[in-house]
Formats: C-alpha cells, structure tokens, sequence
C-alpha cells in the first residue's frame, strides 16, 4: 500500500520534473545563471542534475499536497 502510495507521488512528479527541466534550460544557459555571489561555477551537468531534483521536489510537493486534499475530504452531507 505504502509503494503504491509513493508510486502515485512520485511518477507524475518525475515526468513534471523532467519535462520542467528540459524547457527550463532550453530557455537558460547553465553558465549564466547568477547565483548569490555571482556565477555558477559548475559544470553542465552538475546543473541540469540539481535543476532537475529542484523540479522534481516541487513536482512531488503539489503530487502530495493534491493526494492529501483528496483522502481528507469531508463525507458528502445528507440532504436536509
């Protein structure tokens, strides 16, 4: 139950991540993102990694924000 669980948070979260992060540094080159003290001193690929499980762990907060909203509903009143 608890793998089927993880499995409904973490697929859809995954392919959001990926599909963020391939438009995300289509649009933004690595190189010239700035960050507090100035560029990003990595290399490409540590980038788009870290990109990517940004992404994903947002992805995986809305997945499991939505999944919560959805078992807490209230039962539906009876008719007065």
């Amino acid at each position: 139950m608890m793998l089927k669980l993880a499995m409904t948070v973490l697929w859809p979260s995954f392919l959001t991540a990926a599909m963020a992060d391939g438009l995300f540094f289509s649009l933004f080159d690595p190189a010239d993102l700035m960050m507090v003290r100035g560029h990003v001193e990595w290399p490409p690929i540590a980038a788009y990694t870290v990109g990517f499980f940004f992404f994903w762990s947002f992805g995986a907060l809305a997945s499991m924000l939505s999944l919560y909203l959805i078992r807490t509903e209230n039962p539906a009143q009876p008719p007065f």
